[in-house]
């Protein structure tokens, strides 16, 4: 009788139902938000629809999961999309616009620095936290650089998750309320709709992008997803379309992803710094809607064009906004290359620049 009133022994799989339960009720909940998105017409519905939602519901302390490695099969797709655009003729219109995106890339740096200047009295940190939570790169990039200079990583995370996501959130509205609609069409006749093709194409974007993965290249996943699928495209040795079920996938993937940038206890912990970044990331949008105006005068590129290739940070979700307006997604991705490359190979000489010119606070070990 004692051994038959004994309670079962729980599952050992319980928490792998569980996981898989919520696993399946995030992207479930994300699903529906896209569409619901979709229906009122908000700019990138099935990115922005699982980003708010999900988002809010993270703060509120729903507990959701994020499917493992999901967030990077979406930008080896977005990857492979935009890289069988890529021509010869496009090509040659990146290399002789060269001078203009090393000129954008240079204007970014300093606003980034500016920015820096702003957030140190606005937040309260220490001068190397706030170059690093402001700089143009990757957050965990930066993050990692910051730790090894004595900074604080969870101030720099903060900032670059409000950076990332404020830029997310209020570009593709801006986008979509004064910029002009381009007539680059987004999808190719002359592309193949062959299914392997695809999935072959799909392979060689994922092990481009793992092989991009040891580099000190922020973004791995879109850019070394990207680069082959270029050279695929551009040779003419392959062109192959990605159907939009698939786009819409990847944006549901990246939008979950961002949503689990919103973290209560950081917010909780950190409030002047989160402010104090939500700022700034404002502040970097309107100095590249500033020098929008300036490329766009120079270069003769359409103004969408110039605010989303200047646009701080967030390449994948910039050049998915590019797709959905019709603007040349592969010129934006090329200025974002450029910069890319130029801040990653350079942000430890701004970094000296910026020491010497609070050489003061530095000296006195503020």
């Amino acid at each position: 009788m004692a051994a038959d009133s004994k309670a079962p022994a729980p599952s050992p799989r319980a928490p792998w139902r569980v996981a898989w339960l919520r696993l399946m009720g995030t992207y479930a909940v994300a699903a529906a938000a896209g569409y619901a998105a979709s229906l009122i017409h908000i700019p990138l519905p099935w990115m922005l629809g699982p980003l708010f939602v999900c988002g809010l519901l993270n703060v509120s302390g729903v507990p959701l999961q994020a499917g493992w490695h999901l967030r990077e099969i979406g930008q080896v797709i977005v990857g492979l999309a935009i890289g069988m655009r890529f021509t010869p003729h496009l090509l040659l219109v990146s290399l002789e616009l060269l001078p203009a995106m090393l000129v954008a890339t240079l204007y970014i740096i300093l606003a980034t620095f500016i920015g820096a200047l702003i957030m140190r009295p606005l937040a309260r940190i220490d001068a190397t936290t706030a170059f690093f939570a402001t700089a143009a790169g990757g957050m965990a990039d930066m993050a990692v650089v910051a730790a090894a200079r004595g900074g604080d990583t969870n101030a720099v995370s903060i900032v670059h998750a409000l950076r990332v996501t404020t830029v997310v959130s209020i570009v593709p509205f801006m986008v979509f309320a004064f910029g002009e609609a381009g007539n680059v069409t987004s999808v190719d006749p002359t592309a193949s709709q062959d299914l392997l093709l695809l999935g072959l194409g799909l392979v060689i974007a994922y092990l481009g992008a793992q092989a991009l993965r040891p580099t000190v290249i922020p973004n791995p996943w879109l850019l070394g997803s990207l680069l082959p699928s270029a050279a695929l495209g551009a040779s003419g040795l392959m062109n192959v379309a990605v159907p939009g079920i698939l786009i819409i996938a990847a944006q549901i993937m990246i939008g979950v992803w961002l949503s689990m940038r919103f973290r209560r206890d950081l917010f909780v912990r950190l409030p002047r710094v989160a402010a104090s970044g939500l700022l700034i990331g404002v502040l970097l949008i309107l100095a590249a809607a500033l020098g929008a105006e300036g490329l766009s005068l120079a270069t003769g590129l359409p103004l969408t064009t110039s605010f989303l290739a200047l646009a701080p940070a967030a390449i994948t979700e910039m050049v998915l906004t590019a797709k959905a307006m019709h603007a040349d997604a592969e010129l934006v991705t090329a200025f974002h290359i450029v910069r890319i490359a130029v801040i990653s190979s350079t942000i430890l000489i701004v970094f000296r620049v910026y020491r010497f010119v609070l050489r003061s606070h530095y000296e006195s070990g503020v």
